[in-house]
C-alpha cells in the first residue's frame, strides 16, 4: 500500500480532520498545533518554562482587560474608604495608639488586609470556574503548558493585581500622612510575600472542591475572622491568650507586623526573617498542593 498523503508540515490531513472534529488524542492534539505537542508536551515538556508562565500570565491579563471594571471598587476604592473613615473619622475619637497617630497606626492594616482578600477572594470562583465550568484549565493542558506553568503564571497576575492595588493606596495614604517612614516603600514586597501565602493554598483548596458553597465556610471562618482580629484596627495584645495565638497562626497578622514596622520605622513583634520564613512556610507549602490537586484534576 502506498503512504499516506502529508501536508508540507508532515501532518496527515486525517489527523487535522480528527482535530477539528474535537479529537483531545496526544496525536490529534499534535496534529491541531502542527506536531508542536507530543503526549508528553501536554503535559508541559514542549515549551520552556518560562514561556509556558508568560502564556499563561498574558491570557489572565487579556481577562482581566476585559472586567477589570467590576474590581475598581472592591480593590481600589474600598480600601481609600476604609482609610478615610476608620484611620480619619475613628481616629479622632481614638487618638494615639501605642504612641502613633490612629490613621498612621492603621494604615499597614488596611494595607495587608487588602492584599489579604485580594489574594484569598480571587484564588476561590475563578479558580472553579476555569476547572468546572468555562474548563480552561483542561485547554491550557492540552498544549505544551504544563502544571508549573499554569500555576506560576496565576499566582504572578496575582501578585501584579495585588501590587497595583497597594500602590494606590500607598500614594492615596501617603496624601492623608498616614506614612511615618520612608521604609512604606518595601510594602509592596511584604504584600507580593503574603499574597503567595495565601493564594497558592486557597487555589490547591478551589481546585480539590466540587461546589462553591465551601468558598461561603471559607469567607466565613477564615477570610473574615482574620481581617477582624489579624492586628488590623486593634493591637492583638488586647485579645485573650488563646485568641492572640489564633491570630498569630494567620498570615495576615504577621504582614501586618511587617507593614507596620515598615511604615512606622519600628521594629515587628517577631525578627524579620521569622515572620517571612512563617510567611514563606505557608507558600511552600500551598504550591506543593495546588501542584497536586492540579495535576490529579487533569490528567486522571
Amino acid at each position: 500500500m502506498g503512504a499516506r498523503p502529508r501536508d508540507d508540515e508532515g501532518v496527515s490531513p486525517v489527523r487535522r480532520q480528527e482535530a477539528a472534529a474535537g479529537d483531545r488524542s496526544p496525536a490529534a492534539v499534535s496534529a491541531r498545533y502542527g506536531g508542536a505537542v507530543t503526549a508528553t508536551g501536554a503535559r508541559g515538556a514542549g515549551a520552556a518554562p518560562a514561556r509556558q508562565t508568560l502564556a499563561v500570565l498574558e491570557r489572565q491579563l487579556v481577562l482581566f482587560r476585559r472586567v477589570w471594571r467590576g474590581s475598581v471598587f472592591s480593590s481600589l476604592i474600598l480600601p481609600v474608604l476604609f482609610l478615610l473613615s476608620m484611620g480619619i473619622g475613628v481616629g479622632g475619637y481614638v487618638g494615639e495608639l501605642e504612641g502613633a497617630p490612629y490613621l498612621q497606626w492603621i494604615v499597614p492594616g488596611l494595607l495587608s488586609m487588602t492584599a489579604f482578600e485580594i489574594a484569598l477572594v480571587e484564588s476561590t470562583y475563578p479558580v472553579m470556574s476555569d476547572f468546572k465550568w468555562t474548563r480552561a484549565y483542561f485547554a491550557i493542558s492540552a498544549t505544551p503548558v504544563g502544571v508549573a506553568g499554569i500555576l506560576q503564571g496565576w499566582l504572578l497576575y496575582l501578585v501584579l493585581r495585588v501590587v497595583l492595588a497597594v500602590a494606590v493606596f500607598l500614594v492615596v495614604a501617603a496624601g492623608f500622612g498616614g506614612l511615618a517612614s520612608p521604609w512604606a516603600v518595601v510594602a509592596p514586597l511584604v504584600c507580593t510575600v503574603l499574597t503567595l501565602a495565601v493564594a497558592a493554598p486557597v487555589t490547591a483548596f478551589a481546585a480539590v472542591v466540587d461546589s462553591d458553597s465551601y468558598f461561603a465556610l471559607l469567607f466565613r471562618f477564615a477570610m473574615v475572622p482574620s481581617s477582624l482580629f489579624g492586628g488590623v484596627f486593634f493591637p492583638v495584645e488586647r485579645l485573650p491568650a488563646a485568641a492572640q495565638a489564633a491570630a498569630q497562626a494567620t498570615p495576615l497578622w504577621h504582614a501586618v507586623e511587617l507593614n507596620r514596622a515598615a511604615t512606622l520605622g519600628i521594629p515587628p513583634a517577631w525578627p524579620v526573617a521569622a515572620h517571612l520564613a512563617y510567611l514563606a512556610v505557608w507558600g511552600g507549602v500551598g504550591c506543593v498542593l495546588a501542584a497536586v490537586a492540579f495535576r490529579r484534576r487533569l490528567y486522571r
